[in-house]
C-alpha cells in the first residue's frame, strides 16, 4: 500500500529491485535439478493419464522456465494448430507463476533468464508431415524425451503429425508440476524417455443435445476436458424426439421443433465446434437418427409423421421423408467433415406405420412388412450417406434385424449389451463397443472400476477381427443431464474408459486398486485444477458431491 505514496519512478524502481530479491532468494532453484524427495523416490507409480505405451523414467527434478520457448522442426513445424496448442499449454503449466499484471510477469521473465538459468527453458516439437486432414484412423503417435539434469535444457517432442504432437504437449504437461515451496513448475523423475500410441484408433464421447440444450460454450468445455483424455471422437447426438434444435437452410422450418427459439444451433455454432474439436485433435461425428427418435421434426413439416396422432417413426411411405433427409445431410455435409456419419436406426416401433391408413396401404401395395419397411428405410438413408462419402455408423438393432442387408462400409455401434462386437466382426463388419451396462454414463450406479476393466475385445480372439473394432465410446444420455451437472456426470468416468481405449491392455490390467485408482484420483485433481467440475471418484452414484471434508486426492 505505501507504494502509492511514492512518485511514479520510484515506485517502479522499488518494484525493480522487489522483483530481483524475490525472483533471487524464492523462484530459482539452482541449476542441475534436485534428486526426488523420498517419498516420491518410493512411489512407483506413474502419474499419467492414460498411461502411455512404453516409459522409463529417473530420479531428477528439473525446473522449467516460466518463459518456455517452442522451437519447431519438420514439414509441419509451423502449423497454427500446433502453435495454438503450446499457448494453451504454457498457459496451463504455468498458470501460478505470474505476478499478476503481464508487464511485470515479462519482467520478471527476463530478470529470471539473466540472473540464473532454468533446468528447462525449450520444448523442441518436430512434425514431419504437415498433412492437417483430421480423419479417422490418423497418426497420433510420438516420442517425448526429458533430458537428465545437465544433460540438455531442452524437452523434445517428435511426431508424424500436428496430431501426435498434440497428444504429445497433453502429456509433457502432466509431467509438469506446481512446486508451491519453490514457486516454480518441475519435472520429476527425469529423464523420461515415452514412445506412445493409442491402442484404438476410435475412443469417442457421445454428448446429447436434444434431451437438454447444451449452451455452445459448454460443449467446447467438454471437447477441451476431452484433450486432457486423449479421447478424440465427439458423437454429437443433435436432434432426438424431444427437441430439433440445428440449424438446416435446406429446410429452414426443421428447428422449430427446438424447445425455444434460445435453444438452437446455427451453421455458425456447428461450424465453430468442428473447427474447435480440429484444433484439439477431436473429430465431430454427427447423428441424425432415422427412422424413429424423430417426432420432433414434424413441428415444423408435420407431413413427417404419419398422422398427427402417430408421430413417429418418420413417414416411410413419402418421398418428401426422404427428401428432407437428403437435403439435412446434403447441408450436414458442409459443415462435418469427418468421414464417419451416425444414422441411428435403434428403437424403432413400427406400430404408427400398420395403424395409419395410407401407411399401411403403401406397405401392402409394395409387398412389406413393417420389418421390411424398417430394412428399406435405413438402407435407403445409409445410400444417401455413402453418395455423400460418409461410412454410415447405426446402431446394433440394423444389424440384429438385417445383418446380411447393411452395406459393407457401415460400422456397427454396440449398446444393447455384452456379446455383439463379437457377431458383428465375424460378419466382416466393422464394430464400436459402448454396453450400456458399463459405459452409459447416466447409469450413475456403474463405479469407476466397472467402466475401467470393460474390455471392447472380450470374445474376440482372431487378430483379424480384433481389427474391426475400431474403438469405443462412453455415452452421455441427456435425459436427467444439462449444464448444471453434465460435465459431473462425464467426469471421472469417462477417464476410466479413455486409458481403457489409449493404453495397452496389458499395463492396465493388473491390480487397478494400487494401480489405477491412485492415478485416476490424481487425474481427477487434474481435471479440478483445469477447472473441469469432475465429480469424486469413489462415490456409489456419480456426479454426487463429497460426503465430507476432506482431500480431493481421497475422494
Amino acid at each position: 500500500m505505501f507504494l502509492l505514496f511514492f512518485k511514479p519512478t520510484t515506485s517502479l524502481l522499488f518494484l525493480f529491485f522487489f522483483l530481483i530479491i524475490s525472483v533471487t532468494s524464492l523462484t530459482v532453484p539452482p541449476r542441475g535439478g534436485a534428486p526426488l524427495d523420498s517419498d516420491d523416490d518410493i512411489d512407483s507409480l506413474t502419474y499419467l493419464w492414460p498411461l502411455p505405451a512404453e516409459y522409463t523414467f529417473g530420479v531428477d527434478a528439473l525446473s522449467v522456465d516460466p518463459a518456455l520457448t517452442l522451437s519447431v522442426a519438420g514439414n509441419g513445424g509451423g502449423s497454427a494448430i500446433l502453435r495454438a496448442a503450446f499457448d494453451r499449454y504454457r498457459g496451463i503449466v504455468f498458470k501460478h507463476t505470474g505476478v499478476g499484471f503481464s508487464f511485470f510477469r515479462k519482467l520478471r521473465e527476463r530478470l529470471v533468464s539473466s540472473v540464473s538459468a532454468f533446468d528447462v527453458d525449450t520444448l523442441k516439437i518436430t512434425v514431419r508431415s504437415d498433412n492437417e486432414e483430421l480423419q479417422f484412423g490418423v497418426d497420433e503417435s510420438y516420442t517425448l524425451l526429458v533430458p537428465k539434469a545437465k544433460e540438455s535444457s531442452q524437452v523434445t517432442i517428435e511426431a508424424n503429425t500436428v496430431y501426435g504432437a498434440l497428444r504429445g504437449l497433453e502429456t509433457f504437461s502432466q509431467l509438469c508440476s506446481f512446486d508451491y515451496t519453490t514457486k516454480t513448475v518441475k519435472i520429476y523423475k527425469a529423464p523420461w524417455s515415452i514412445q506412445d500410441k493409442p491402442r484404438f484408433a476410435y475412443r469417442g464421447l457421445m454428448l446429447d443435445t436434444s434431451r437438454h440444450y447444451l449452451p455452445i460454450n459448454v460443449i467446447k468445455q467438454i471437447i477441451e476436458s476431452m484433450s486432457y483424455a486423449k479421447l478424440n471422437v465427439l458423437h454429437w447426438h443433435i436432434i432426438d424426439e424431444q427437441s430439433f434444435p440445428l440449424e438446416v437452410p435446406t429446410y429452414p422450418n426443421l428447428w422449430k421443433g427446438s424447445y425455444t427459439k434460445w435453444e438452437r444451433y446455427t451453421v455458425e455454432d456447428a461450424y465453430e465446434i468442428v473447427n474447435f474439436a480440429k484444433m484439439r485433435g477431436i473429430n465431430v461425428m454427427a447423428e441424425v437418427d432415422v427412422p424413429g427418435h424423430a417426432e420432433s421434426w414434424g413441428a415444423g413439416y408435420p407431413d413427417l409423421w404419419p398422422s398427427p396422432y402417430c408421430r413417429e417413426p418418420l413417414d416411410v411411405s413419402k418421398n418428401f421423408t426422404f427428401d428432407v433427409i437428403s437435403g439435412i445431410l446434403t447441408d450436414m455435409r458442409k459443415i462435418f467433415p469427418f468421414e464417419l456419419f451416425h444414422l441411428g436406426g435403434d428403437e424403432v416401433n413400427t406400430d404408427c406405420w400398420s395403424s395409419t391408413s395410407h401407411v399401411k396401404e403403401w406397405l401392402q401395395s409394395h409387398n412389406m412388412t413393417t420389418r421390411d419397411a424398417y430394412q428399406y428405410f435405413v438402407l435407403k438413408a445409409q445410400e444417401m450417406a455413402v453418395s455423400k462419402n460418409w461410412s454410415p455408423v447405426n446402431w446394433e438393432e440394423t444389424f440384429n434385424t438385417f445383418p446380411s442387408k447393411l452395406h459393407p462400409n457401415t460400422i456397427v455401434h454396440n449398446w444393447l449389451g455384452p456379446g455383439v462386437c463379437p457377431k458383428v466382426v465375424a460378419k466382416g463388419f466393422r464394430c464400436i463397443y459402448s454396453n450400456q451396462g458399463v459405459w452409459y454414463l447416466d447409469h450413475l450406479d456403474v463405479p469407476w472400476d466397472e467402466v475401467y476393466t470393460t474390455e471392447p475385445l472380450q470374445g474376440i480372439h482372431i487378430a483379424s477381427e480384433q481389427e474391426l473394432v475400431i474403438g469405443g465410446e462412453v455415452c452421455m444420455w441427456g435425459e436427467t443431464a444439462d449444464t448444471s451437472n453434465v460435465q459431473q456426470t462425464i467426469w471421472p468416468r469417462a477417464a476410466a474408459a479413455a486409458e481403457r481405449l489409449w493404453s495397452q491392455r496389458d499395463s492396465t490390467s493388473q491390480n487397478i486398486t494400487l494401480i489405477a485408482l491412485p492415478r485416476l484420483l490424481n487425474f481427477r485433481c487434474l481435471l479440478n485444477r483445469r477447472g473441469v467440475p469432475a465429480a469424486p471418484v469413489t462415490n456409489y452414484y456419480a456426479r454426487r458431491a463429497p460426503v465430507g471434508p476432506g482431500s480431493c486426492y481421497d475422494q
